[in-house]
């Protein structure tokens, strides 16, 4: 089973309140309109969820925002049994993030390379795979462990690595995640970096 992201965009605008009044929050744009990728590199390193790769979380289990904007309290209110990992973050976070860094651990899951006659080609990374467990003698339960960075078995014509991952790696610079980034650009132009959040939570 896997596991999918939801959420909003929401604005704190200034010019929306009555005079003598706190701004409140709104639900700008659904996240579903922007990025609906099963991408668990990004939701690690983002979110803390599906974090196989290791990384510290820029904003993980922070909870529902206790002045989330109505529309968000409701979609929550009415899935509350069946999410989780609810949590925000705003743009001036984002902006302020070192996307270089790495991950605090090595990948949990091997990353695969096929030889050619062109050089490595990249396959893909899983935590268990039937032809490495068997080919060094690893037990099924012990897959899925880390291993040093930089470790390499060469298994038939597949290269298995053991690697550390950036923060760029997981959210690639004009991926999945831009339409989202460019949104909350756009709002924080007009009403402040921290007048713009992401509210995202989680289903299996």
């Amino acid at each position: 089973m896997g596991t999918d992201i939801n959420g909003f965009v929401e604005c704190r605008a200034w010019r929306l309140h009555e005079d003598g009044e706190e701004s409140v929050w709104h639900a700008a744009i659904d996240l579903f309109l922007l990025n609906i990728t099963r991408n668990y590199d990004a939701f690690g390193c983002l979110f803390g969820i599906r974090n196989y790769a290791g990384f510290r979380p820029l904003a993980e289990e922070r909870g529902r925002p206790p002045d989330a904007s109505d529309r968000v309290r409701a979609e929550l209110d009415r899935w509350s049994d069946q999410v989780f990992g609810i949590t925000w973050i705003t743009w001036a976070e984002l902006r302020a993030t070192d996307w270089t860094e790495p991950a605090e651990d090595t990948d949990s899951r091997l990353h695969q390379y096929r030889r050619t006659a062109d050089g490595l080609e990249y396959v893909g990374k899983s935590m268990w795979s039937r032809q490495f467990a068997e080919a060094v003698g690893l037990p099924e339960q012990e897959m899925g462990r880390t291993w040093p960075e930089g470790s390499e078995w060469h298994i038939g014509d597949i290269v298995y690595r053991s690697e550390r991952m950036s923060r760029r790696e997981a959210v690639e610079d004009g991926g999945e995640w831009e339409p989202v980034w460019t949104v909350m650009e756009a709002l924080a132009s007009q009403h402040g970096d921290d007048n713009v959040r992401l509210v995202v939570w989680f289903d299996n």
